[in-house]
């Protein structure tokens, strides 16, 4: 092990972290130092915002939409995160409305967990907006579940950064090897699988660009009628995440 603890606890990780804040209430951190935390944030903030009016080569750049997404959420929303490259990228844009509001398949990369944390997100909070934000290869896992979203009335919307590959995969695989295999998709019209399942599918691409808040505000209306959406948003390439680690 490389940590060298100079206390070791052994505890339950939320009860520890409840009392471990209920006896630090009067500890407090050096001002310099937050100041420069918020001076960082602040200028990787203009920097998120400046990559997003970006154009890419073809269809949509995927922080515009999640920028977008953003400022759309409601306060009572829940994010569900079920994907690697365009949910890596929503985790620098779309800000969690509270605890217990990001749920994610956490540090193992276990891909297929949206529509299973969507549907426990539902019947656990009814009056939130739940949101899953997918990539298109992780979708494939658990896109059936919009037939027990349909069936069991718990709608829920879902948003799909489609780029036709596993990019998370490829952006590390192809400089290593020279070789995409395996990593291809292609742009799938899952918006009508969603219908097929008894769901709501939105196609969001470049024709429609300049409808992006209006997309997002018909399927929040569709799902309070009880329907559950898909929003199949074709995006291109950017060199936001350029570095980091997927393989």
């Amino acid at each position: 092990m490389f940590w060298k603890a100079a206390l070791a606890i052994e505890a339950d990780a939320g009860s520890f972290i409840v009392q471990l804040e209920e006896n630090l209430k009067n500890v407090r951190c050096d001002t310099e130092w937050l100041k420069m935390l918020q001076k960082r944030d602040g200028e990787k903030e203009v920097a998120n915002r400046l990559k997003s009016k970006e154009k890419t080569e073809i269809h949509l750049n995927p922080l515009k939409v999640l920028y977008q997404l953003e400022e759309s959420l409601p306060d009572n929303a829940i994010l569900v995160a079920d994907g690697g490259d365009f949910v890596g990228s929503a985790a620098y844009i779309l800000r969690p409305r509270g605890p217990l509001c990001w749920l994610d398949p956490g540090a193992f990369g276990t891909l297929g967990v949206g529509g299973g944390f969507a549907l426990g997100a539902k019947l656990c909070r009814p009056d939130s907006e739940i949101w899953i934000v997918y990539g298109d290869g992780s979708l494939g896992y658990s896109i059936a579940e919009y037939d027990t979203f349909t069936r069991h009335k718990t709608p829920v919307i879902s948003i799909v950064g489609n780029d036709a590959g596993w990019t998370q995969i490829s952006r590390e695989q192809v400089p290593l090897f020279g070789s995409n295999v395996a990593c291809g998709l292609e742009f799938t019209d899952y918006h009508t699988v969603a219908e097929g399942y008894g769901g709501r599918g939105i196609l969001l691409n470049r024709a429609n660009e300049n409808e992006i808040e209006n997309v997002i505000k018909e399927a929040q209306k569709m799902c309070k009628q009880g329907h559950s959406v898909l929003i199949n948003t074709l995006i291109g390439k950017t060199n936001f995440r350029e570095g980091s680690i997927s393989v």
